[in-house]
């Protein structure tokens, strides 16, 4: 591995610090380098804090200062270029007299996409591109697909029994996941901006959607369907975590739960996303039920599936799983009895 790759190696190390607690900015890291010695990094904390090349700045100390202006500064993506909750990146790398920038890969926000660089550049920095580009779109896969395909990264979830069913028949809900894996899946939540399930889902299993299991935020909770009510004694409604209930009958507000009323329309999923992207919720985590998953997966509306199969449960009847159509493996893991795989659509 060359230098420039271990350098911008440890920016995505950096970045990915911020998992959880950036959108809907990205993730970023930087580095700066003199003469093979890093002498400061940072990365982006939080949503509405100082970028990763602020504290990248800011940590080099006193004695290293002089060096700023003889040094290389690393980071994950190009440094922004317009006035948002903090001023552009780029003009402080210009302030700071950096003499060469190596970025990994360009902003995909309209506001910058190549603004930073050509800024850079016009100062006189010499701006190299593409160092580990395919490792840090992965970081950011969120925040490409949010820009991009303008709408919410999808992550679809749900568990299995060996016999490839979801639940059992009639109301009782049925634990198919051990504990591990549902603390695994509380990490998994603390990760996205938002978690969605049916309304069937809500009146039958009668969900938190918290990430009580799991250091890290709560997302914001959404519900899809016109059979909660207000009113109604639901741990969804409780008023502890945002929560959002899109249906065809209701728009009403109360305290932390907003019920949002929508068209009733063949396309109401797309309505969804639509209205999501233009609230900036970068992600959502689609946790069921079987109508609702299977809705997206025939809408092409998914980017990520995470298939949770407890291989020693057999229920031969039951509600059957959501058929995955055009995906590709991905990783594999196993947590006692149960088996993770998770697919990227094609």
């Amino acid at each position: 591995m060359e230098w420039k790759d271990i350098y911008m190696h440890r920016c995505l190390q950096l970045a990915n610090q911020g998992a959880g607690f950036t959108a809907p900015n990205p993730m970023v890291g930087a580095v700066l380098v003199y003469e093979n010695e890093i002498i400061g990094e940072g990365f982006h904390r939080a949503y509405g804090g100082p970028h990763a090349e602020v504290n990248c700045f800011e940590s080099v100390l006193p004695r290293h200062r002089q060096f700023i202006c003889k040094s290389t500064l690393y980071v994950s993506l190009e440094p922004c270029s317009h006035y948002g909750k903090t001023p552009p990146c780029a003009a402080l790398v210009i302030k700071q007299q950096v003499p060469q920038v190596v970025v990994a890969c360009r902003d995909a926000n309209s506001k910058v996409n190549g603004g930073g660089i050509k800024m850079m550049q016009d100062a006189g920095i010499l701006v190299r591109e593409g160092v580990l580009e395919k490792e840090a779109l992965e970081l950011n896969r969120r925040f490409f697909v949010f820009h991009q395909k303008k709408r919410p990264y999808i992550i679809l979830k749900w568990a299995e029994t060996a016999d490839h069913k979801i639940a059992k028949p009639g109301p009782l809900p049925i634990a198919i996941s051990n504990d591990l894996t549902h603390t695994w899946v509380h990490q998994w939540r603390a990760a996205e901006a938002a978690i969605m399930v049916g309304s069937n889902t809500v009146l039958t299993d009668d969900p938190y959607l918290t990430t009580r299991h799991w250091p890290g935020n709560n997302p914001l909770r959404i519900v899809v369907g016109n059979r909660v009510q207000p009113g109604k004694s639901l741990h969804v409604l409780d008023n502890t975590v945002s929560t959002w209930v899109f249906n065809n009958h209701l728009q009403c507000e109360h305290e932390k739960t907003r019920f949002i009323k929508l068209p009733e329309s063949p396309q109401f999923i797309r309505d969804v996303l639509q209205y999501l992207h233009g609230q900036q919720v970068l992600s959502v985590l689609v946790e069921g039920g079987q109508q609702l998953l299977q809705s997206f997966i025939d809408a092409g509306l998914w980017d990520e599936a995470r298939v949770i199969t407890n291989t020693e449960m057999f229920l031969n009847e039951g509600i059957q799983s959501p058929e995955l159509k055009y995906y590709k493996n991905g990783e594999t893991a196993d947590l006692k009895n149960d088996r993770i795989r998770i697919y990227r659509r094609l």
